[in-house]
């Protein structure tokens, strides 16, 4: 088996991507590695012979179309982040992280690692990827002599490899002891927040006729303000006709009108505004449909709901947007993706025309513009190549991680340069990421397999794991006493922002049974996504 895999690095390439998918998706009481899993399988099987690798050609095109999927899909939201909510959220996210760093500054000190160790230990602590590769990308561009590559480039991966499962099962540690010794009450908290976040884990529809005298001559505007933009209002019936309201359509009693929203403030204005028929509006189907389109028209793209005109142009609203796996629902402000799912209201007779307008091609949807992302991409390795010099004689290059990154950050916030659409469908977007992911995972960890067998069996393997232990844990526990008491951040969004890997994330959600976890992860990722690769590099750079 070793000499087939020695004669055919290739194959030994899609054997170890199938078999660490395979074990990433198996639960361990509810905890999965997901893709992690192909690294650790690529260290399994790199150990069984020094001389198995697979061509560095590979780690790079892997490395490289990872960070560009990700910086280009994470563009707007950084930036938005960036203007929006700079103050607190990330104001806590740089303290947080800079504890991770001094801590692993600190055992760099204690325990006299090289400085590629350190980093490799604390790019695993946060489980970061895309980290590892910044600082495998600097080991292996630096200048010739300046150390030795191999050996630092292995240390990183064993660093990494040995601090990632305790930069899972250690947050989940720290979450579990923060709440029982704070006393959090998950339940107060929710309600406490129903207004600011839309925490509801279920959108619902039903028909609510107007039967309280004091909603009567309000305007669907004013009543889009008072339940603070979280519902949307659908066909309504007055005297048996049935039309689509506008913002300014006053309501009488004895109109029926459906209405979207989440459960609990669907109930809430069933009973501030009448009751509920026993016939579902919905069902009439004669005049208006209820359709499901996607987003295939790259002229949507970046456009929100409210610049559409729907309701001007034609006789359509649309009530809500699904989004990969999350359903959301339809403000004007809302802003249109290639790749989303929009659920409407329509005049049956508009119904070819909005589909001619959205596209509703799910083939499309599957299709990469490989002229805007091969010209993305080149960009971004050419501005990797360039060197900055800082004195002292310090040289700097983003090299083939930071220089992708940089460019698909501005270009997915920019989205499109005349022609050029920038930006990736939803779908096509996570398959780049993920077959770049696996690339890099599976070729680091083959490389790397055999140096970490012998560090994982001498006493320096052992020690180096329970410092990742020790620098999770306590980073994890003192960020969480600075978000709660000092920044004054409810544990429930804490647990989000503080989620570095989808297993803490998927942990937090069930401890909470609600989505105000997934809320906070979302809000912070695209900013630590990018101050984990630098402080990482700052860490290499500077120690």
């Amino acid at each position: 088996m070793v000499q087939s895999f020695l004669e055919s690095p290739l194959l030994l390439l899609f054997v170890v991507i199938g078999i660490g998918y395979a074990l990433g998706n198996i639960a361990i009481k509810g905890a999965k590695l997901g893709v992690a899993a192909v690294l650790f399988v690529g260290l399994a099987f790199g150990a069984l012979d020094p001389n198995l690798m697979v061509p560095d050609v590979i780690v790079t095109l892997g490395l490289s179309i990872f960070v560009y999927s990700i910086g280009i899909s994470s563009g707007p939201s950084f930036f938005r982040t960036l203007a929006k909510r700079g103050a607190r959220d990330i104001s806590f996210s740089v303290v947080a992280l800079f504890i991770f760093f001094i801590l692993s500054v600190g055992a760099y000190y204690l325990l006299g690692l090289n400085k590629a160790t350190a980093a490799g230990l604390l790019a695993g602590s946060v489980t970061s990827t895309p980290a590892l590769a910044g600082v495998l990308d600097i080991v292996n561009t630096a200048s010739p002599g300046k150390f030795d590559k191999t050996l630092f480039s292995n240390s990183a991966v064993i660093g990494y490899s040995l601090a990632y499962p305790m930069g899972v099962i250690g947050v989940m540690v720290a979450y579990s002891i923060f709440q029982k010794l704070f006393k959090v009450d998950l339940t107060q908290e929710q309600n406490d927040l129903q207004k600011e976040y839309p925490i509801s884990m279920k959108i619902e529809r039903t028909t609510i006729e107007i039967t309280q005298p004091d909603i009567e001559a309000l305007t669907i505007r004013e009543l889009f303000n008072r339940y603070h933009k979280r519902l949307v209002f659908g066909r309504m019936s007055r005297n048996g006709i049935q039309s689509l309201p506008n913002m300014d359509t006053s309501l009488k009693l004895g109109d029926r009108i459906v209405v979207v929203g989440g459960g609990k403030l669907v109930d809430k204005a069933v009973k501030e505004m009448g009751r509920v028929p026993t016939d579902e509006l919905t069902f009439d189907r004669r005049h208006y449909d209820v359709r499901k389109v996607f987003v295939s028209n790259p002229d949507l793209a970046g456009e929100n709901i409210a610049s559409l005109n729907l309701s001007e142009n034609y006789s359509a609203i649309i009530t809500r947007v699904q989004r990969g796996d999350s359903d959301m629902i339809a403000r004007g402000t809302t802003v249109l993706e290639l790749g989303d799912r929009v659920q409407m209201v329509v005049k049956r007779n508009d119904i070819d025309e909005i589909n001619e307008l959205f596209g509703n091609s799910y083939e499309r949807l599957s299709q990469i513009n490989l002229f805007s992302f091969g010209l993305g991409m080149a960009l971004g390795l050419l501005i990797g190549k360039i060197t900055f010099s800082f004195p002292g004689g310090v040289n700097f290059q983003l090299g083939y991680a930071g220089g992708p990154l940089l460019v698909a950050l501005v270009l997915g916030a920019i989205r499109k340069t005349g022609p050029i659409l920038w930006i990736l469908p939803f779908s096509a977007n996570l398959t780049l990421r993920q077959i770049g992911l696996i690339l890099l995972l599976a070729g680091i960890g083959i490389k790397s397999g055999h140096t970490f067998k012998e560090v994982l069996l001498s006493s320096e393997g052992g020690l180096l794991f329970a410092t990742g232990g020790v620098i999770v844990i306590l980073a994890t526990f003192i960020s969480l006493i600075i978000g709660y008491k000092f920044f004054k951040i409810p544990f429930s969004l804490l647990s989000g922002m503080l989620a570095n890997q989808p297993a803490i994330l998927e942990f937090a959600l069930d401890k909470t049974q609600n989505k105000l976890p997934a809320i906070g992860y979302t809000m912070v990722l695209p900013v630590t996504l990018i101050l984990k690769i630098l402080l990482v590099q700052l860490l290499f750079y500077l120690l």
